[in-house]
């Protein structure tokens, strides 16, 4: 099958470009609708003259429909929709690099193919993530996530439930005194309401001595967040960069050049990783152990970009995860990394 992909490529490119346009345009009107043509414009990096000739295509095939609030994908439109997402995970050859990385990092990976617009990565990846996990979650679940970027557009990517689910959302590490969006109690708690269910709090934060930490944990309100969150049936979080991960922790220049040097290129729960996979560094921190993370169904790794392409690969591993959701620039980079090595 792969054969005629190329083939196609070498004999009519104008066409994959038609379809990759009409794919981005039908994409985003199933998430945004109803949506306008301008709007549509501004989402893809499009000329609304291009948009408008793309559309009018589209409605002719009955695969969206216009109305005065703006336009929305059809019941064939969703159909064709759903079939255009394998078509073009084959064409840029992402089921193949998600069949590669599967294979080098031992867990399930999912791809988000790159869009037609690149300023929109974590966007989409966030946006994913967020259909990825409500398809996965059931009645009662207990969810744990963490802090961060990633993260943070996950819970704003996600669209609300029509029908609650009753989970239990619980942060899985504390705060970092850093922007209170992108901690994990605001995130939990955006996720929480949109699914549909409760959400605790963990007022501690993440970066305390270890015998302030030690003090705290045993109370009863603390102690009671921190044995849900290690009960969670799925946990979501990301993965930083040493750099970033040393500013977000308050940490002195010369105990960041200490981490460098150690080799450490990755973070998760705390834990410093090098590039192959050793732990070189921990900090004292409040929540889930990585040696915890085994007893909980269904572990979640979500990061992408070119810039976080050595820290997953320093992270990720059968051991901590099952799941690993990046995109297409962050993998064909791991792989590239892994080639080298």
């Amino acid at each position: 099958m792969l054969d005629y992909f190329k083939l196609q490529q070498e004999i009519a490119p104008e066409l994959i470009k038609v379809i990759e346009k009409r794919y981005g345009i039908l994409k985003n009107i199933s998430r945004l609708e109803p949506i306008g043509r301008r709007s549509l414009a501004n989402k893809l990096n499009l000329s609304e003259r291009t948009v408008r000739n793309h559309l009018a295509f589209l409605k002719e095939k009955d695969f969206i429909e216009t109305t005065a609030a703006g336009t929305k994908i059809t019941l064939s439109g969703e159909r064709i929709l759903w079939q255009l997402d394998g078509y073009i995970k084959e064409l840029r050859g992402t089921a193949d690099l998600e069949r590669q990385l599967e294979k080098l990092l031992g867990v399930d990976v999912y791809i988000v193919p790159s869009g037609l617009n690149t300023g929109q990565a974590q966007e989409e990846l966030g946006r994913f993530a967020a259909d990825f996990l409500k398809d996965l979650i059931s009645t009662d679940d207990i969810i744990a996530v963490t802090g961060g970027t990633t993260l943070a557009t996950v819970a704003e990517m996600m669209l609300p439930c029509q029908e609650d689910l009753d989970v239990t959302v619980v942060p899985g590490r504390g705060g970092l005194g850093e922007g209170v969006e992108i901690q994990a109690n605001t995130i939990g708690a955006k996720i929480s309401d949109k699914l549909g269910g409760e959400y605790h709090l963990l007022h501690i934060p993440d970066n305390l001595k270890e015998e302030t930490i030690s003090k705290l944990i045993t109370e009863d309100s603390i102690q009671g967040i921190l044995e849900l969150s290690k009960k969670a049936d799925i946990l979501i979080h990301g993965i930083g960069t040493v750099e970033v991960m040393a500013q977000r922790r308050g940490m002195t220049t010369v105990k960041a050049e200490q981490l460098k040097l150690s080799g450490a290129v990755g973070e998760a729960f705390g834990y410093y990783f090098d590039q192959a996979g050793e732990i070189v560094y921990s900090t004292t921190s409040v929540g889930l152990k990585l040696s915890e993370l085994v007893k909980i169904k269904k572990v979640i790794a979500i990061a992408g970009g070119k810039s976080k392409a050595k820290a997953i690969l320093a992270v990720v591993s059968a051991k901590h995860q099952d799941i690993l959701i990046t995109d297409e620039e962050a993998a064909r980079a791991i792989l590239e990394l892994a080639s080298k090595a």
